[in-house]
């Protein structure tokens, strides 16, 4: 299935990357934490490690670790406004339920 990102998502992410100046991508996987047992991780790409799979969708590589696809694929990356807050949202079609505020997930 993979990763999709919307055109939001994308005009973000390479607004990041781009005011770095360098990296091949974003990283997206899951760590374990929080009230429902697993939260989901973002951050800078450099270089592959072994394992990974790399996902480009909408112009932007999102590479994921071989353990956090289990969890991830599918998922849909999503940048958004609500009120003061903005940021990534995580449309994960894997997860069964959320904790209340949102910061972690399970499957």
């Amino acid at each position: 299935m993979g990763i999709k990102v919307t055109d939001a998502a994308a005009v973000r992410a390479k607004s990041f990357l781009d005011s770095r100046g360098s990296g091949l991508g974003l990283r997206l996987g899951v760590k374990t934490t929080g009230c429902s047992g697993l939260a989901y991780v973002l951050e800078f790409v450099d270089g592959l490690n072994p394992g990974d799979e790399m996902f480009e969708d909408n112009g932007v590589n999102i590479i994921i670790d071989g353990k956090s696809l289990a969890y991830l694929d599918g998922t849909e990356l999503d940048f958004g406004k609500e009120g003061l807050n903005e940021g990534f949202q995580f449309n994960n079609p894997n997860a069964n339920g959320e904790c209340g505020c949102g910061e972690s997930f399970n499957v």
